[in-house]
């Protein structure tokens, strides 16, 4: 089983990754979606945590209180599209999670910048919530719940199976061309 240390600053271990591998994540992981990709690109407002290296995930979590994770479940990727390339030149992200496709925009920051998008499957939120060990912070929380960046800590968090890999293969193209 593959599992890399987040954040990864080892270029080689996220190239050697290839659409349809399989793998775990460990380290710290943040979630970003729609609100989140928004602020850093249109306003340019970086978040106050280093994301060089890091994962995001492209999720609205279910968090009972301040640190009871219920369920995080991916949301579709694609919604990121316009902003994905920015989002990674701006933040240093090398690896973004979500469901379903991603496009070309997409498909060529990977290839340029030395990034991978991955999903993650759906249905499985309460496992994802489960391979959760903490919540050690919330980020734009005036975002809301679901839109803010929440920063978790994970030993084990899977599988991912890469969708667009280092050399701007998409494992959806076929699907995104018919």
């Amino acid at each position: 089983m593959k599992k890399i240390e987040l954040p990864c600053m080892d270029e080689k271990e996220i190239k050697s990754l290839r659409i349809g591998d399989i793998f775990y994540l460990s380290g710290l992981l943040f979630t970003g979606r729609d609100e989140v990709y928004h602020r850093v690109v249109e306003e340019k407002i970086m978040p106050p945590v280093d994301l060089k290296g890091s994962a995001v995930y492209h999720a609205g979590p279910i968090v009972k209180g301040d640190n009871e994770l219920v369920s995080i479940g991916p949301t579709s990727s694609i919604r990121m599209e316009k902003w994905a390339d920015d989002f990674i030149r701006k933040t240093g992200v090398k690896i973004m999670i979500g469901k379903g496709a991603m496009g070309d925009k997409t498909s060529a920051a990977c290839k340029e910048l030395n990034a991978i998008h991955c999903v993650y499957p759906g249905g499985c939120a309460v496992l994802g919530a489960s391979q959760i060990e903490k919540i050690e912070n919330c980020i734009w929380r005036d975002l809301g719940m679901a839109e803010c960046m929440w920063v978790m800590k994970t030993n084990l968090f899977g599988p991912l199976i890469v969708s667009i890999d280092t050399e701007g293969n998409n494992i959806f193209k076929p699907l995104l061309s018919s």
